[in-house]
């Protein structure tokens, strides 16, 4: 009897029978009430938070339940108390706990919006977030200069991490991690939290912190893209996050497609042609006989370097030559053998490599350097990436303003983090990503764009710039999105119409890429000299040439 009462009294008897209870009410009422809500607090896979662990955990602050049993950031817990306390003096209708009240009544809403099981039964929750939510809003008024301080006095104890030009560490800080996907909170918790407060319009008081935290917080300058209504610009997202990404990324992209338009006359296609057909009559006969002249006298070395007795062959005349001319000429010859050897090497691996596919696709378009050595100019858009755009006539390449600083990175992982999770049709921001690590391999592209008003660089140098770009197209997956691929290709058939282009890839591939025809020739010469400097030795030309 007392083991049976022990048990009971277990933690973990305590444990699964709140299980057993929340399970039952959710059964219950969950179903009708969470109906058609989709999830939008997504976790961050493994594989990819193992990368940067502090690119997708809070550092400071916890906000939401994900987070909320971490020991190392309870140091929060007194200042979001602290906001709490700040909240329910100014609460115009009923308390804090009426708050916590209305949030218990929506509690399978709350839970709708999570992916992951939430292991806390309806009060605790509730009580979670109200303390989450009022912490949240009064920061999001803090750092929105429009608003001032109509809404709240800050604490002098928190006036070490408030700071609405966002220049102080702390504060730094606390915005990436409200910005973080785990760290999110549902935006209707925030309205029934303004609501208490008996505004008049909830929705634009809270439309106006947003914006003021995406002026100091978004990467990407969309300002345009706002819309005046405040419950159209609410609508667009379920938490802050999600919020951002469909300011960024217009909300066509959830089942249509960006649109980016390149327009690339005929008349450059034909000139195009044109100067292919000079360069096919020019050279079909050369690149015709190349696999004869290539293939066949390096198949002949690589044969004969891997018998037996081709080696024997090459040591004799060795041994004969080093008597008669020294060492020069034997090292010389051994040179020569163990090039054709490494040749024939190559020529083994280089089909295997060849016929490798790549796991992941990458974008391939000319860096900014190259683009504007080839007439390209680079221009500021005004908006999102629906801006981006390649005008013919100027050849004027127009790219979002993008701001870079400590936030950056964070936000724009956490943003293709979600857009990752949520799978749209075409991922544009993860493709943007690839775009802008296309474009920028060195300093030199980072010090163009700079130039030209696109990269705002607020990071120590442009090298951090170039790192930054490379760190954060190996987060995303590959992605193809048809219009924007199809602004790719225009931009690099533009490219390569150019006659400098062509000319330098002709080299490339003919001069310097035919590396077996090279080789051969360059073995025969040596093998040329060697033998005249040997004949001339021998029968003393130089006597000769001299009494002539």
């Amino acid at each position: 009897m007392a083991s049976e009462e022990q048990a009971l009294d277990s933690p973990q008897w305590r444990h699964d029978h709140k299980w057993v209870e929340q399970i039952g009410r959710s059964i219950e009422a969950e179903f009708e009430d969470s109906e058609g809500i989709p999830v939008s607090i997504f976790t961050i896979p493994k594989a990819l938070a193992s990368a940067k662990v502090e690119a997708y955990a809070p550092q400071q602050v916890a906000l939401g339940p994900y987070h909320h049993r971490r020991s190392d950031l309870f140091d929060m817990e007194r200042y979001k108390l602290s906001s709490a306390r700040r909240t329910e003096t100014r609460l115009n209708v009923g308390k804090f706990r009426d708050l916590v009240a209305r949030f218990m009544e929506h509690e399978s809403l709350i839970r709708a919006n999570y992916y992951k099981y939430l292991d806390f039964d309806g009060e605790t929750l509730a009580w979670m977030l109200a303390v989450d939510a009022a912490f949240l809003l009064e920061y999001l008024q803090t750092v929105n200069t429009e608003m001032g301080a109509s809404l709240t006095t800050i604490s002098s104890n928190m006036s070490h991490m408030i700071d609405y030009t966002g220049r102080k560490l702390a504060c730094r800080a606390i915005l990436r991690d409200i910005i973080m996907l785990e760290n999110q909170i549902p935006l209707f918790l925030l309205r029934e939290l303004l609501g208490f407060h008996q505004h008049e319009n909830p929705n634009k008081v809270l439309a106006m912190m947003v914006k003021g935290l995406y002026k100091v917080l978004s990467p990407i300058k969309a300002m345009d893209d706002f819309p005046s209504n405040e419950e159209e610009f609410l609508g667009r997202g379920h938490h802050l996050l999600e919020l951002l990404y469909y300011t960024l990324v217009p909300a066509t992209n959830r089942g249509g497609s960006i649109t980016i338009s390149i327009e690339i006359e005929d008349q450059v296609e034909k000139q195009e042609q044109e100067k292919e057909g000079c360069l096919r009559e020019a050279f079909t006969s050369i690149s015709n006989a190349l696999p004869c002249l290539c293939s066949a006298p390096t198949g002949c070395i690589r044969w004969f370097s891997r018998l037996k007795g081709m080696k024997v062959m090459l040591k004799l005349p060795l041994q004969i030559i080093g008597r008669i001319r020294g060492v020069a000429t034997k090292n010389r010859l051994q040179n020569l053998i163990a090039l054709v050897e490494e040749v024939a090497e190559d020529v083994d691996s280089s089909p295997s490599q060849m016929d490798k596919t790549p796991l992941v696709e990458e974008l391939t378009i000319p860096s900014v350097t190259q683009l504007s050595n080839a007439g390209i100019k680079f221009h500021p858009s005004k908006g999102g990436l629906s801006t981006i755009e390649f005008d013919l006539p100027s050849t004027t390449f127009y790219l979002p303003t993008i701001d870079l600083d400590e936030n950056t990175e964070v936000v724009m992982r956490n943003l293709i983090s979600y857009e990752a999770s949520v799978g749209p049709e075409e991922m544009a921001l993860t493709r943007y990503t690839d775009l802008m690590k296309g474009i920028i391999d060195t300093e030199e592209d980072v010090k163009l764009l700079r130039e030209a008003g696109i990269v705002l660089n607020h990071l120590k140098s442009d090298t951090d710039v170039v790192m930054l770009w490379d760190s954060m197209s190996k987060c995303a997956m590959a992605t193809k999105v048809p219009v924007f691929d199809k602004a790719i290709n225009d931009i690099n058939k533009y490219y390569e119409a150019r006659w400098d282009v062509r000319a330098k890839r002709f080299v490339k591939k003919y001069l310097f890429g035919s590396w077996a025809l090279l080789t051969f020739l360059a073995a025969n010469i040596l093998l040329l000299l060697t033998a005249l400097e040997t004949f001339c030795f021998m029968y003393n030309c130089s006597r000769r040439i001299s009494s002539v």
